[in-house]
């Protein structure tokens, strides 16, 4: 009887961890890149074929992070589950810079995301 009591309590906190939201530092990590995004007014962020402004992209991926927060618990998660690719129709997202190259939103956000840390 023990046993079982033991395993379910196991399962019940393996599972709470699962929907745990980020923490309050990853959080803040992950609101510094979106704004980084907003304000990159020299960008386009290119979502399944169709470009967007920086500011429509940062709105996107607030819209996104709330609706799939469960998969999200770092920031790195973040640029993998909601700033790679579509859930939809599987497409990377990519970024258009200003002087006409083109990278994968992802290393796009890796970029931001080191200029962030070395602040």
């Amino acid at each position: 009887m023990k046993r079982r009591h033991a395993l379910g309590w196991l399962v019940a906190c393996c599972a709470g961890a699962a929907l745990a939201d980020p923490t309050p530092a990853e959080s803040a990590r992950i609101n510094q890149l979106i704004a980084v995004v907003a304000q990159r007014t020299d960008i386009r962020f290119v979502r399944n074929g169709k470009a967007y402004t920086s500011e429509q992209a940062a709105e996107f991926l607030r819209g996104k992070l709330k609706w799939r927060l469960e998969k999200v618990m770092t920031v790195q998660d973040f640029i993998e589950q909601i700033g790679t690719r579509s859930t939809t129709s599987g497409d990377i997202y990519r970024v258009q810079l200003a002087d006409g190259l083109t990278m994968s939103s992802a290393e796009f956000l890796q970029r931001e995301l080191l200029r962030i840390d070395k602040r």
